[in-house]
């Protein structure tokens, strides 16, 4: 299964970020899941990355022209896809995935797992189930959370929309929530079909 990670390029400054960056990069390459990610070599990109490749794993990434330029890119990835623009690496990073994760991250991981999450919305993932998973080590994403509940409370979304970002606390959850993956989606939106 291709999974798509979005996590930092920097680590925090809780140890606990990078550790679950690495402990899920370990059980990827362990299942035989391969990772979609931005590409980049520093922070929780780099650590996910490294413990995946350590353990046999295969890792696409995607990354804009600009920042292999800059040498933010690894070299060492089983595969390396150059994106014009970041508009077209998310959505490539989109079309690849089976399932996407969320680690610890800044505002372009909060980015790009938003965008995932209003495409399942829409019903733009398409038929088949894809979980949308936000990894909430030691509380990183709790004041996220209670965001999109009081979204849904405020009615700016169904609670059926909410519902379908999920919340993981460990490999486990991820373990249960891929247990969907691949399912029809009796969730999506199908008034949005081409």
């Amino acid at each position: 299964m291709n999974i798509t990670v979005y996590c930092g390029a920097r680590e925090g400054n809780d140890p606990e970020f990078a550790k679950r960056a690495e402990e899920l990069g370990a059980w990827m390459a362990k299942k035989g899941h391969r990772l979609v990610y931005g590409g980049g070599r520093d922070g929780m990109m780099g650590r996910v990355s490294n413990a995946l490749l350590e353990g046999g794993g295969q890792a696409t990434g995607i990354t804009p022209a600009f920042f292999v330029l800059a040498e933010e890119t690894r070299e060492d990835l089983t595969e390396l896809e150059i994106a014009d623009n970041m508009s077209s690496r998310r959505e490539r990073m989109m079309e690849l995935g089976d399932a996407f994760i969320a680690l610890p991250g800044g505002t372009g991981t909060l980015d790009e797992i938003a965008e995932v999450m209003a495409m399942k919305r829409i019903g733009m993932l398409g038929k088949v189930n894809k979980p949308v998973m936000v990894y909430n080590v030691n509380g990183y994403y709790d004041h996220f959370f209670e965001f999109l509940d009081d979204m849904a409370d405020r009615e700016f979304c169904r609670r059926e929309d909410r519902d379908n970002v999920i919340e993981v606390a460990c490999i486990e959850d991820i373990e249960r929530a891929l247990e969907t993956a691949g399912s029809i989606d009796e969730t999506r939106n199908s008034k949005y079909d081409k």
